[in-house]
């Protein structure tokens, strides 16, 4: 005679509740913050291209890696840049970036999130042209030079060299009285020979 063995009704039901309960807990963490994210492109820093990125239902960061790609296209659509990937900004929890730079110009960015839930956004970015910072007009003034001694003391050397002006200066001087004093010499000894002339004559008069 074979004995079968069952489980009380009441048992079977306990069991069958454990295992939904098990199975909706598991699925609510997954399920909390939908199967799309919230894409928002905010503009643009120094040319990167920056946005947040949360999950749609709750608004809630993305705590794991998040795949996306970036596509630019100029205003008038000559030139287009991408795909590039975002990667997360540091300091952030929702914040992610291009690691590349847009040039300057009007550009239509496209996002698009494939993981961990699909998400899109678009966007018109301009990217201002940056000036050259302009030469300071504040300078101080340049002081002067110092003289050398060398430039000082060649005028010096040259006043020292220059003549006296005329009828005021020592060198003059001295050859004006140089040449009174030969004068005076020649005229004492033309005054002497006269005298001995004239004396050799009454002696020779004499004489006669």
């Amino acid at each position: 005679m074979r004995t079968r063995h069952s489980f009380p009704a009441r048992t079977g039901r306990g069991v069958l509740f454990l295992l939904l309960a098990q199975a909706v807990a598991l699925a609510t963490p997954a399920q909390a913050h939908g199967d799309t994210v919230k894409v928002v492109i905010n503009g643009q820093r120094e040319g990167h291209l920056t946005t947040d990125i949360t999950w749609e239902n709750d608004g809630d960061a993305i705590e794991e890696a998040v795949a996306a790609t970036v596509n630019a296209t100029s205003a008038d659509g000559s030139r287009a840049m991408g795909p590039w990937k975002l990667v997360r900004d540091a300091g952030t929890r929702t914040g992610w970036s291009t690691a590349e730079v847009l040039p300057a110009g009007t550009w239509k960015v496209h996002v698009h999130v494939g993981f961990p839930s699909l998400g899109h956004a678009e966007r018109e970015v301009s990217v201002p042209v940056v000036d050259p910072a302009p030469p300071s007009t504040s300078a101080a003034p340049t002081a002067p030079a110092p003289a050398s001694p060398s430039a000082t003391a060649v005028p010096s050397a040259a006043a020292s060299a220059s003549p006296a002006p005329a009828g005021g200066g020592g060198s003059t001087f001295s050859w004006t009285t140089a040449g009174m004093a030969v004068a005076a010499l020649a005229g004492a000894a033309g005054g002497m020979l006269l005298v001995r002339r004239a004396r050799a004559r009454r002696q020779a008069r004499g004489d006669g």
